[in-house]
């Protein structure tokens, strides 16, 4: 069994930065490709990023290519989303995911999942 605790959200301006952290209870976080997804108010959750055991190999949907960028550090059991340029549309509860296969674009991919933490994007 995995816990994830998600924190490192909040109300940020425009163009502004935030970065999100999980940490990950067990001693087997290196076993799991990690994700990021977001749901926004009466949309459905939808993928962010990812990234495999290792942090090889990460993945990032089309909108967020060139301001996010996801990391880990496995002796911290933690996985970073580091969110530039946000924008109004990033809006949204972001949820971070584990997976013991490879990472995957769809959220049934994912065995684990965190409480979600809030981030508005506002003036």
């Amino acid at each position: 069994q995995v816990q994830l605790v998600e924190s490192g959200g909040g109300l940020v301006l425009p163009g502004g930065s935030l970065r999100l952290s999980c940490v990950a209870s067990g001693h087997t976080f290196r076993s799991y490709a990690m994700a990021w997804f977001r749901q926004a108010p009466g949309k459905e959750r939808e993928f962010v990023s990812a990234i495999n055991w290792s942090g090889g190999s990460t993945y990032s949907t089309d909108s967020v290519k060139g301001r996010f960028t996801i990391s880990r550090d496995n002796a911290k059991n933690t996985v970073y989303l580091q969110m530039n340029s946000l924008k109004p549309e990033d809006t949204a509860v972001y949820y971070c995911a584990a997976s013991i296969r490879v990472y995957s674009v769809n959220a049934y991919g994912y065995d684990y999942w965190g409480q979600g933490t809030q981030v508005t994007v506002s003036s």
